[in-house]
């Protein structure tokens, strides 16, 4: 997100809050020495599951519906959708709380990953931004949505 045009979306903080949870959710080299290492100041796997679906409620309703908003158009959505809909099954699976290893470990973990860096690759491309830069920091994240 360091060339991303963050306030070139009206939702640009929606945007970028789906983006990082993408991201993370996406990287298995990530998830191993963060997540499963329990390194600080990136949250877990839970925490970017809410960051996906907490403000824009894709728990609830598809992305399309903030096409021209959040999401630069049906393609984005679409595979938004794909991903939040393969890793919300998992969560019910496994409880809010489960430890990384829990999802890590799940037979549809895979197909999670797999969907999730499609969408990240496809919203990375469209904001002019390097999809294989490794996720940043939940501070960092902070800072740009405070500072764009």
């Amino acid at each position: 997100m360091g060339g991303m045009p963050l306030n070139d979306m009206p939702w640009w903080r929606w945007r970028s809050n789906v983006r990082s949870a993408l991201h993370m959710i996406s990287d298995p080299v990530f998830q191993r020495e963060v997540w499963q290492a329990g390194r600080e100041g990136y949250g877990d796997v839970t925490d970017a599951v809410y960051r996906l679906v907490e403000d824009t409620w894709l728990d609830n309703w598809s992305a399309e519906k903030y096409v021209g908003t959040i999401f630069r158009d049906s393609q984005e959505a679409a595979l938004v959708d794909v991903a939040v809909l393969r890793v919300l099954k998992i969560l019910h699976q496994v409880g809010a709380d489960a430890p990384a290893t829990a999802y890590l470990d799940h037979h549809a973990w895979p197909e999670a990953v797999r969907a999730a860096r499609e969408a990240h690759v496809r919203l990375a491309a469209a904001d002019e931004d390097d999809p294989d830069v490794p996720p940043r920091s939940l501070e960092v994240l902070a800072i740009y949505n405070r500072t764009a």
